[in-house]
């Protein structure tokens, strides 16, 4: 749930509860998913363009929206919550952070302080030096190992995109590729679908390793059309505009079969889906 860096300051000063412009036209602000649009393909779960979904990452989560698809945090949600949802048919995503050390995690003391970078603008929140997949990967797959065990279907995997961020070190894009496919193979060993979070310029190169995509606010930034390789992959996008009404973003979002809502920033309950 990052919005790009140079936002980072601005976002944290305003209250919490706060695609191109002429990409293609019309269509109403309704996603209506293929009866079989969320059926599994293959040995893990592979969603298809056009799923609606819910993104609840605070608060007690509420399993009655009607929606194949929940994403919810990994570590502050039991096996229970995951269980509750699959009886609902639902698919459930593991909200994790992969890319960036929070101090609050009960593996938080397991970080080397040398893997600890600078703040990326969240509270409690430090960049990870991904260049040290040495320490990162066995602490991931500890993560992961914790998804699978829950139940979960897939990982939403955050903060993936530290390399064009000031980090604190001096990450290339060739050190993101590498700790990206990381993360999308352990999740892969285990069975669960992963998803690329933002990290739109390297999208031509890892559409093959994920199996969907998560977006903040490309509308918001001109960059929906940066997503399209993975509608054409046969991949959903889960997309989420803050700031912008329905009426800007969601005709658009049909158009580009995107999964699209309106969220507030505190990612609680409250949606309004195209």
């Amino acid at each position: 749930m990052r919005r790009p860096i140079l936002h980072l300051v601005l976002l944290r000063v305003l209250p919490s509860v706060l695609l191109s412009a002429s990409l293609l036209l019309s269509a109403a602000c309704t996603t209506v998913p293929d009866k079989d649009a969320d059926e599994p393909s293959g040995e893990r779960w592979q969603p298809r363009p056009g799923l609606s979904w819910q993104w609840q990452l605070s608060g007690r989560i509420d399993t009655s929206v009607d929606v194949p698809v929940y994403d919810i945090d990994g570590f502050d949600q039991p096996e229970a919550t995951v269980t509750a949802l699959h009886r609902e048919d639902r698919k459930v995503i593991c909200y994790l952070s992969t890319g960036a050390w929070e101090d609050w995690r009960p593996d938080a003391k397991k970080f080397p302080k040398s893997v600890l970078g600078r703040g990326n603008g969240w509270e409690g929140e430090r960049w990870l030096d991904i260049r040290r997949t040495d320490v990162l990967e066995p602490l991931m797959a500890a993560r992961v190992d914790m998804c699978r065990e829950k139940g979960f279907d897939a990982v939403e995997p955050d903060n993936m995109d530290g390399y064009r961020n000031r980090t604190g070190f001096p990450l290339k894009a060739a050190d993101q590729l590498r700790y990206n496919r990381l993360i999308a193979k352990l999740a892969h060993d285990r069975g669960l679908a992963v998803g690329l979070k933002n990290d739109l310029d390297q999208i031509p190169e890892l559409v093959d390793d994920f199996d969907f995509a998560v977006n903040e606010q490309c509308a918001q930034y001109d960059e929906c059309a940066d997503l399209l390789p993975f509608i054409a992959a046969g991949k959903a996008v889960f997309h989420v505009e803050y700031e912008l009404p329905t009426g800007r973003f969601c005709a658009d979002s049909r158009s580009l079969k995107l999964s699209s809502m309106l969220k507030k920033y505190e990612l609680g309950v409250w949606r309004r889906a195209c």
